[in-house]
């Protein structure tokens, strides 16, 4: 499997730069729905994706790809937005800590919040269930997945925050961090000279926009 290849210093560099950042540098696109969000404020990631494809309410498939990641992997897991079952607790997160999983991304719920945040490992999901799963049902590890109209292939970079999940193709993070450092400096600029008394109006040329709507 070829999704060790991007660059420590790339994957940190989109880690810094944040989920809004790196969302609009690649183009508005590749963000996960509002409703997946990180279950603490404080955490974040950025790692290469393992997807996982499980069917709602049962989490072998998570057992099984836990013997495949390695250290920096970010778990991706579809689960189909199921919110009545949390395949994922405390017994999976001290066995990503040993592992050196770098997070984990559901489409569906986690369940032992609390124990999960004391243990400082990040995990976004759509929300909470205490209810746990069965350990019955097939799935597919490292297959390319579907989160609402975001496709996940295996080996790309995923980076979330506060904000959100944004997923950049392994092919493209070289770029990418380049556009979101060029897109930062200019905000920095912006933000110096809001400073200096700038309005928004002026730094992003919308007197036209507004003249045209009459409301000068």
């Amino acid at each position: 499997m070829s999704h060790h290849e991007t660059s420590p210093n790339l994957i940190a560099a989109l880690r810094e730069l944040g989920s809004a950042t790196v969302y609009e540098a690649q183009g508005a696109h590749g963000a996960l729905d509002s409703g997946i969000k990180p279950i603490h404020p404080s955490m974040c990631v950025a790692g290469p994706a393992v997807t996982v494809d499980t069917r709602p309410g049962d989490n072998l498939m998570l057992h099984y790809a836990m013997l495949k990641v390695r250290p920096g992997d970010v778990l991706v897991v579809d689960a189909k937005g199921f919110l009545e079952a949390g395949p994922w607790g405390d017994v999976f997160t001290e066995l990503a800590l040993q592992k050196g999983l770098a997070g984990l991304v559901i489409n569906g719920a986690v369940r032992d919040a609390r124990t999960i945040i004391e243990l400082g490992f990040p995990v976004f999901s759509r929300g909470l269930s205490i209810k746990g799963t069965g350990k019955n049902q097939p799935g597919k590890i490292n297959v390319p997945i579907c989160i609402g109209d975001v496709a996940i292939q295996p080996g790309d970079i995923v980076v979330g925050d506060i904000d959100g999940v944004v997923v950049v193709p392994q092919n493209d993070v070289e770029r990418v961090v380049r556009v979101s450092r060029a897109r930062e400096d200019k905000e920095r600029a912006f933000r110096e000279q809001i400073r200096q008394g700038a309005s928004t109006v002026e730094l992003l040329g919308l007197q036209e926009t507004l003249r045209r709507l009459g409301l000068e």
